[in-house]
């Protein structure tokens, strides 16, 4: 079946429903207005989506919708809140059973990530609640996991950081999906050649480019706070850092996540940390970037998200 019968059918199915109740919390619940069928269309036909929480509240969910990468509008907040724990740095992907997923941080400090799915973005069901701890690490805290699909093996993974101490150091690891249902996960692989820079490193956002994976994460410790970048030819490493420090001009930032542009361009985002900014630069070859630009409709409003180019 189309994916455009699909959106026809759903179209006619959401219009039939009037509210639906969702738990903000352990005691209390509020009714949501029932999707529309000109809001499910919006959902699953803007060219980028946005993904992110915000500084009011760490447990829930907001999307957000663009159809140029550069302004973007609320399409649902808060859409989703979890059962329990937080919802902070929900990374999505829109994947092959036609389904949108997130993975998230649960909590400040843990051994495990969740993943949640919908049809529509509005909403979301929790699908799986990922251990980290192995016999390879046994982490205080599990942080920013982010998903990746490896053009060259065609898997899907997501990158976790863990720390074994309180709040850092924190380094990569790799958890890789055994099946289509994104429920089970090998793992964790730690990304080496970064511990080699001496630094916790965290929010590390991978990008495959001239058959190269370059990834960009944010230097934790030691006061840099500043998002560097490194490349490997394979997934899991080595890494080398090709670019550290504030070499971009984005100052302390956090979260990056890039996307690429219909102009064939990258384009990372970022959260600017204590600045209260959430900006933007562009790219041709992940090396030379623009001066960066604020995005006024996020700015001071949301936190650590990823932008999907559907």
């Amino acid at each position: 079946m189309s994916r455009k019968v699909i959106l026809s059918i759903a179209s006619l199915c959401l219009a039939a429903v009037f509210a639906r109740t969702v738990p903000l919390n352990g005691n209390i619940t509020s009714t949501t207005p029932a999707l529309s069928p000109e809001l499910f269309k919006r959902a699953v036909s803007a060219p980028y989506v946005f993904t992110a929480f915000t500084t009011a509240s760490e447990s829930n969910l907001f999307v957000y919708t663009s159809n140029d990468g550069t302004s973007f509008s609320l399409l649902k907040g808060p859409t989703y809140t979890p059962p329990s724990g937080l919802i902070r740095d929900p990374s999505v992907i829109l994947h092959t059973d036609g389904n949108y997923y997130i993975a998230y941080t649960t909590n400040w400090s843990g051994t495990n990530f969740a993943i949640a799915s919908s049809t529509d973005m509005i909403t979301w069901t929790l699908r799986a609640t990922v251990s980290t701890a192995s016999s390879v690490i046994t982490p205080i805290n599990t942080w920013a996991p982010e998903f990746f699909k490896d053009p060259r093996t065609g898997q899907i993974n997501i990158i976790v950081s863990l720390s074994t101490g309180s709040y850092g150091p924190f380094l990569p690891y790799v958890f890789t999906a055994r099946d289509s249902s994104l429920t089970s996960w090998s793992g964790p692989v730690v990304m080496s050649g970064i511990s080699n820079a001496g630094l916790g490193y965290i929010d590390t956002f991978p990008v495959f480019f001239n058959n190269q994976y370059h990834i960009f994460a944010k230097a934790e410790t030691n006061g840099k706070k500043t998002i560097e970048h490194a490349v490997a030819s394979s997934l899991t490493g080595p890494y080398s850092f090709v670019q550290t420090g504030n070499f971009a001009g984005w100052g302390q930032a956090e979260g990056p996540s890039i996307t690429v542009l219909p102009n064939g361009r990258f384009r990372l985002y970022a959260d600017g940390y204590s600045s209260g900014k959430y900006i933007y630069s562009d790219s041709s070859d992940l090396y030379n970037w623009s001066a960066y630009q604020t995005i006024p409709s996020l700015s001071g409003t949301v936190r650590h998200g990823t932008v999907l180019k559907q």
